[in-house]
């Protein structure tokens, strides 16, 4: 929870150089970097975080405590299909993402390479 803390009061670059983040800590803080109108996936989320354990991002987005502050709506599927999201269902995360100006149709992001964040910058 010191991590969302931390980012909330723009110690973001001090926390990324912690080694001893849990998993979970880890995820959340590589999801503070995609912006609105970006998304990322579970598996691109797994990878910036020197994983393979992409159900276990699945699982931390489920379980994500303060999921508009931490944006868990900004990950989908591989594949460009949304996905599930804990406050509301796929609807509600469609409509997040609406907002933000990606372009959702019939539960898929629409050219999700458009889309796409990448970790590889920064």
């Amino acid at each position: 929870m010191w991590l969302i803390y931390a980012t909330l009061y723009g110690m973001k670059k001090e926390v990324r150089k912690n080694s001893h983040l849990s998993f979970t800590e880890q995820v959340y803080q590589q999801l503070l970097r995609v912006p609105k109108g970006k998304v990322t996936t579970y598996s691109a989320l797994a990878k910036a975080v020197n994983s393979k354990a992409i159900r276990a991002v699945g699982s931390a987005m489920r379980k994500n405590p303060l999921p508009i502050i931490v944006p868990c709506h900004r990950v989908v599927k591989s594949t460009g299909e949304i996905g599930q999201y804990a406050l509301g269902g796929p609807q509600v995360k469609a409509e997040l993402l609406r907002q933000e100006g990606i372009d959702i149709e019939n539960g898929n992001v629409q050219n999700l390479a458009q889309y796409l964040f990448d970790f590889s910058e920064d």
